[in-house]
């Protein structure tokens, strides 16, 4: 049995535990480390940090999910300072194996190989994920993280994706209200706009306009609380209309790819996990005209876990073929 390193770098904080993998799958991980990323000057420094933690024993392999593409010759990633050069980064590390990921990517690799309990129903059919097929993640949160898992023959790929950029689709007036007064701020309109932790603002300020009230922007986070804690009328109103653009968008992606079953994971997604079966996002998801009935017979799941990105990162390295 091997011995990996796994971190998941945020905008907030980043995370890191040990794995243990053998013949290709995960077989546990420690307890994560979690560091806040304002803390650290540069990647190197959090790195040492994690080390001394684990007692200075530095593995020879790590797996880097990172919010950012990895596919440049610089990564500089979204809220956080840092900047990490591709072909620098094992040798500056002391590692032999550094494995880059997107985040979202990582969490496909974990809907991939994690067990059925850990992706409890949320509509459809109760199966489980198919082993033929494509496999949709999405994953709202900061920001709305979409990847697809291609299963075919025994094999699957993982399949990055920037689904949550393309436009967002109104399906009702309100929603036509919504797009027309995020269009009067940004121009273009992307469905990331108003399905992620964000995107709640922009909901309660069109809420209280139709009211005939202002609402006075404040941090996502605390009208979120105020929603799912129920203190809150219009916070749980614009709950609500978020599930069900959720379920729009998602069964729009399902058209896209012709998918097979649907995976609910991100920040977001884990917080409404109780919310979600009672809202309207299932009808949502379904309402697709003539694919009704296809879209219903299609598995919805959520992610149950705590660590998925942790997890993801440390499944795609346990597929790679070991470098000497």
């Amino acid at each position: 049995m091997d011995q990996i390193a796994c971190a998941d770098i945020g905008g907030t904080n980043a995370r890191f535990t040990l794995a243990r993998i053998h013949d290709g799958r995960v077989e546990d991980l420690d307890a994560p480390l979690i560091l806040p990323v304002r803390d650290f000057p540069d990647i190197s420094s959090v790195w040492n940090a994690f080390i001394d933690h684990i007692g200075g024993r530095p593995p020879e392999r790590l797996s880097l999910a990172l919010p950012a593409p990895v596919d440049q010759a610089e990564i500089t990633m979204a809220n956080n300072p840092w900047t990490i050069v591709p072909s620098q980064l094992a040798g500056m590390l002391g590692l032999r194996e550094c494995l880059l990921l997107n985040d979202f990517e990582a969490i496909a690799w974990a809907v991939d190989a994690f067990e059925p309990w850990h992706l409890p129903r949320l509509c459809g059919p109760d199966s489980g994920l198919p082993d033929d097929g494509v496999i949709i993640v999405i994953g709202p949160g900061t920001g709305l993280g979409t990847a697809a898992i291609v299963r075919r023959d025994g094999t699957s790929l993982i399949c990055g994706a920037e689904g949550g950029h393309i436009g967002f689709a109104p399906s009702s007036p309100f929603e036509d209200r919504l797009l027309s007064h995020l269009r009067s701020r940004y121009g273009r309109v992307s469905a990331e706009r108003v399905i992620s932790g964000p995107g709640i603002i922009p909901i309660c300020e069109v809420l209280s306009a139709d009211r005939g009230l202002s609402f006075h922007a404040e941090e996502d986070k605390d009208v979120w609380l105020r929603a799912l804690s129920g203190e809150d009328a219009m916070a749980e109103e614009a709950m609500s209309l978020f599930c069900e653009v959720l379920g729009a968008f998602a069964g729009d992606i399902v058209l896209a790819w012709r998918a097979s079953a649907v995976v609910i994971a991100g920040g977001l997604g884990k917080r409404l996990t109780s919310v979600l079966p009672s809202s309207g996002f299932t009808e949502r998801f379904a309402a697709k005209g003539r694919f009704e009935s296809m879209l219903r017979q299609v598995p919805v799941r959520l992610v149950r876990h705590p660590e998925p990105g942790l997890y993801g990162a440390a499944a795609a390295l346990a597929a790679r073929p070991e470098r000497s």
